[in-house]
């Protein structure tokens, strides 16, 4: 059903939470249940002789909605959102600026897709023959990682990503084949995993895994069930890898390190 367009609103109204509703796309049940639980009050009440009356959402209100939907999208729960927005340092530019990130990072990775698809579409047109290896290639890009994280974990992946920062991630990126040159050197060496060198190595490369994560534990076990089960990820040789994860685990273990995902 198409939305009836909307129309120039005067300054100063109000919304009754019906109206609301129709315009956002919202529940009315919502709307409630936000106000239940202090996340969003309206800032009026029509008068009533028999209880509290209508209630009335100003623009502050809805500004306030804004906010509270792009949270949400970007995987806060609505006891972090209620607690975000209470912060001294709260800016409502800063979560329009992550949420606009979080779409566009979702744009670029649907035109990646819409790129392989229109690859294989005109191949198919054409009658060409499609090699194995572009079937996979589309497909692995249309379901590799959506195998192992939920939806809502996705969501987190990406406002860690946009909090830690374009710069940081670049570092990670040039640390994690540095670190694994001196797991490997130590792996050689014969250094045993309760060697206080090899569980220096344990403590930095898990410190880079909990960046990633963010320290959640529900993400730490999706990555470690994706880097247990896949033996290729985006070109990287997992395989060849497990032999220094289990070094690694090991030293963690020696050192009383806590293993991200355990």
């Amino acid at each position: 059903m198409r939305r009836r367009q909307a129309e120039p609103t005067a300054p100063g109204r109000f919304w009754k939470v019906g109206e609301l509703a129709e315009r956002t796309g919202l529940t009315i049940r919502t709307l409630h249940h936000y106000d239940a639980i202090g996340l969003l009050s309206p800032t009026g009440r029509t008068d009533s002789s028999h209880g509290s009356g209508h209630r009335l959402y100003a623009r502050a209100d809805l500004a306030r909605l804004q906010q509270i939907l792009s949270l949400k999208q970007l995987g806060f729960s609505l006891d972090q959102i209620r607690e975000y927005l209470a912060r001294v340092d709260y800016d409502p530019r800063q979560v329009v600026r992550l949420h606009l990130a979080r779409v566009q990072a979702q744009a670029a990775e649907l035109t990646q897709l819409g790129e392989r698809l229109t690859a294989l579409a005109e191949a198919l047109e054409k009658a060409e023959v499609v090699s194995a290896d572009e079937f996979l290639s589309t497909i692995e890009g249309m379901t590799m990682i959506e195998k192992y994280y939920t939806p809502e974990q996705l969501e987190q992946i990406k406002v860690r990503g946009e909090t830690v920062g374009q710069e940081r991630i670049e570092q990670v990126q040039q640390e994690w084949p540095v670190l694994m040159d001196k797991v490997r050197a130590a792996m050689s060496a014969g250094v045993a995993p309760t060697d206080p060198q090899a569980q220096d190595l344990a403590r930095t490369w898990f410190g880079l895994v909990n960046e990633f994560t963010g320290g959640d534990p529900g993400i730490a076990r999706s990555l470690k069930r994706m880097y247990e089960n896949e033996d290729n990820i985006q070109g990287m040789d997992v395989a060849a890898m497990r032999p220094m994860m289990d070094y690694i685990g090991k030293a963690a273990m020696a050192a009383g390190i806590e293993i991200p995902g355990s």
